[in-house]
């Protein structure tokens, strides 16, 4: 989640309610911890009783982004999921009563896992920046105490897909992997919400290089024993520029269905 137009993070803002928490948080990421937020427009995490968040600073800045399976629109989308309603699950194959495995190998703030999981399917969601790393631990902790019976269907695991899938072993292989990659130059800003927006901002991280899409695509393929499921703007190019064996379309985006090559 790497943007040429990144704003930059401060670093930590410690809480009376959670100093070691913060202190702890701003150690392992190498950040300054702070003791206010910051004055000029940039990002900064803060940790407080309600968990950990990504704040922006600034005059019109979203409001604290944090992962949660309770608060907005994700809170909704998860009371309300359905096989029929979530067309991500038709993509995946799930069907009642059918628990697979599935490989989120670009998170984000999870909201897709999440839905797969109370669905039924057992995720491992894969995430590479360390920053929304964190945010995804922080919010899947508190799940384990809310939900806990749905955070034990999703599994974290802070890596580069590309690594990663490249050492599965057969046995390790999953029925699905899904590719959820940032929306290509071009596609409306609007198309994007808030705060998906403030996770494309984020800095650049030592050791992360941009994706490579033909190398991932043809990776996840290879590793998936029955199909890889790429989440694209309706308009959008397929990934890679490779066109999928099936589509389905949503309001305004669609799925790229691919065969998986594992299997055969």
């Amino acid at each position: 989640m790497i943007n040429r137009n990144h704003r930059p993070l401060r670093g930590v803002l410690s809480d009376p309610d959670e100093p070691a928490a913060a202190a702890a948080l701003a150690h392992r990421l190498d950040l300054p911890l702070l003791t206010e937020p910051p004055e000029t427009p940039a990002l900064f995490l803060h940790h407080s009783r309600n968990g950990l968040a990504l704040r922006s600073s600034g005059s019109n800045a979203p409001g604290p982004i944090r992962v949660s399976l309770d608060e907005g629109r994700q809170g909704q989308r998860l009371r309300q999921a359905s096989l029929k309603r979530e067309t991500l699950a038709r993509a995946c194959g799930l069907r009642g009563g059918r628990s697979l495995r599935i490989v989120d190998a670009t998170a984000g703030l999870g909201r897709d896992a999440m839905v797969l999981a109370a669905l039924g399917a057992r995720v491992t969601l894969i995430e590479r920046h360390p920053v929304i790393a964190a945010l995804l631990a922080d919010g899947l902790r508190r799940a384990r105490r809310s939900h806990p019976e749905l955070a034990a269907r999703l599994h974290l695991v802070e890596a580069d897909s590309l690594q990663w899938l490249a050492e599965l072993t057969p046995a390790e292989r999953p029925e699905v992997i899904c590719l959820d990659p940032m929306y290509p130059a071009g596609s409306t800003r609007g198309a994007v919400r808030k705060d998906l927006q403030a996770l494309r901002e984020l800095p650049d991280w030592p050791g992360l290089a941009p994706v490579d899409e033909v190398a991932l695509l043809a990776l996840a393929r290879a590793s998936a024993t029955a199909r890889v499921v790429v989440k694209r703007p309706g308009r959008a190019a397929p990934l890679a520029g490779k066109a999928p064996d099936w589509q389905l379309p949503g309001r305004s985006t669609r799925f790229d269905v691919y065969r998986g090559l594992a299997g055969d």
